[in-house]
């Protein structure tokens, strides 16, 4: 009877134990997860942050112009990082963390476009096709490495 209880725990324990837990926000829409639960046993990766490419290479070198603004490089970013996680067989939906770098933009008086990035984050996250959200910060920064970025995104993603 003791081996049988056994067996038939070994059996259910792994797959309920597999599965990442994304708690959501109670009563928002708001796409984050207010909390993630990675069970042992999974792989983490952590993907290091990404920075926007040129978006006008006829713009001047370096500059926000040469790049986009803050959706515009939202979208390129995430983009990117999509791409990585797909080199490394895994998708957007593997992420379970992500902090965002924003510096402001002087064309809203020094401060962050949090609006202009959300536009860019929820055409990837919080969609039909990719319902799975991450925890997630978001910070103003003073600056980033190039002066024209005005956006820099890592992640952290689990195997499944």
């Amino acid at each position: 009877m003791t081996a049988a209880i056994g067996l038939a725990l070994l059996a259910a324990g792994p797959a309920a134990a597999q599965d990442v837990i994304r708690h959501k926000i109670p009563n928002s829409d708001f796409p984050i997860a207010r909390a993630v639960e990675v069970p042992a046993g999974k792989t983490t990766v952590y993907v290091s942050g990404a920075v926007p490419p040129v978006a006008d290479p006829n713009a001047a070198k370096n500059t926000v112009a040469a790049y986009g603004d803050t959706k515009a490089q939202t979208v390129a970013v995430l983009t990117s990082i999509e791409k990585t996680l797909k080199d490394l067989g895994l998708g957007l939906g593997d992420v379970v963390k992500m902090q965002v770098f924003l510096v402001g933009d002087a064309a809203k008086e020094g401060k962050m476009d949090f609006t202009g990035f959300m536009e860019g984050y929820r055409q990837f996250y919080g969609t039909a096709a990719q319902p799975n959200l991450p925890a997630r910060s978001a910070m103003q920064v003073a600056a980033l490495v190039n002066p024209g970025y005005l956006v820099e995104i890592e992640v952290t993603a689990v195997r499944p």
